[in-house]
């Protein structure tokens, strides 16, 4: 059941606008890396997607003004979703393929439904169980090669425990966007706000942790940077959090599902991904557990 009834296809549109988007942005993510440390280009990305979603929220419906509490819960969530999940995640890429991070951030269909049902009175519909089940397994299955090499003694386990509290992080984030979408708070100026904290909370850990706050002015680094902040962090998180509005934040986790399957197909295309039976039997087991999550999503 949806928190209110909506079209199916702005549904499906904004589920689309989610995974394509995210789905593409593990390319422009690696132009991140090299000269300006994580923590700082996270920092900019939020800041500058703060003054993106800012412009967009003025000229499309206007701020609407918050109370002390709700900037409190908004600080929050900006910490959860434009700050502290990237950051882990970005410290688990020096031990990690993008393949295995996938894995381990598709645990968030798992997380945002028991933490709904825990924290937001959300039935945790059979449907959604079984098909966040099978999504899992297919992530394991398209992943099996890198999955079947990771030994008890190898360092790659403390980078995955780092992009657990990531995913972890990010579900508590949409936890808290729910909240505030039952509260009847606009999600454009909660993600403007949430984008702000993020951005300035990410700025002072770099003051105090003495790292210097510089930006790489190649060109390589500057449309990479205005790519995330725009359509990655702008756009998508404007799609993604209006989709838990809309069907909960147990099935909007599912882009987490299908997104990693898009960077595989563009990664098959510019890098010579090959797929293999396994890859080929774990994308359809996401497809077949997105399919079965999303059934009874009402027009």
């Amino acid at each position: 059941m949806s928190l209110y009834p909506i079209p199916v296809m702005q549904t499906v549109l904004l589920y689309a606008v989610t995974v394509l988007i995210w789905g593409t942005s593990w390319f422009a993510i690696k132009y991140q890396l090299g000269t300006v440390d994580p923590l700082v280009s996270i920092a900019h990305r939020m800041a500058l997607a703060a003054v993106f979603c800012a412009v967009l929220t003025q000229l499309t419906q206007g701020f609407v003004r918050l109370s002390l509490q709700n900037h409190l819960r908004i600080f929050f969530q900006g910490l959860c979703l434009f700050s502290c999940n990237y950051l882990f995640i970005y410290a688990a890429t020096a031990d990690l393929s993008s393949g295995l991070i996938a894995v381990i951030f598709s645990t968030m269909v798992a997380l945002n439904a028991l933490g709904g049902a825990l924290f937001l009175n959300m039935p945790l519909r059979a449907p959604v169980v079984v098909g966040g089940l099978l999504g899992l397994l297919g992530m394991a299955a398209l992943f099996y090669p890198e999955l079947e090499t990771l030994g008890c003694s190898d360092p790659r386990l403390q980078a995955l425990l780092l992009c657990f509290l990531g995913t972890l992080c990010a579900s508590a984030g949409n936890l808290v966007a729910a909240g505030s979408l039952r509260r009847g708070l606009p999600v454009l100026t909660c993600n403007t706000w949430g984008m702000f904290y993020g951005g300035c909370t990410l700025y002072l850990a770099a003051l105090l942790l003495d790292i210097p706050i510089v930006v790489d002015l190649s060109r390589d680094y500057l449309s990479s940077l205005a790519y995330l902040a725009f359509f990655a962090t702008v756009l998508a998180f404007w799609a993604y959090v209006s989709l838990i509005g809309r069907i909960g934040p147990d099935r909007a986790a599912y882009t987490t599902l299908l997104f990693p399957i898009v960077a595989l197909l563009v990664s098959s295309v510019l890098e010579g991904y090959a797929w293999t039976l396994w890859s080929a039997a774990g994308l359809s087991l996401v497809l077949l557990g997105n399919w079965l999550a999303m059934r009874g999503v009402r027009s």
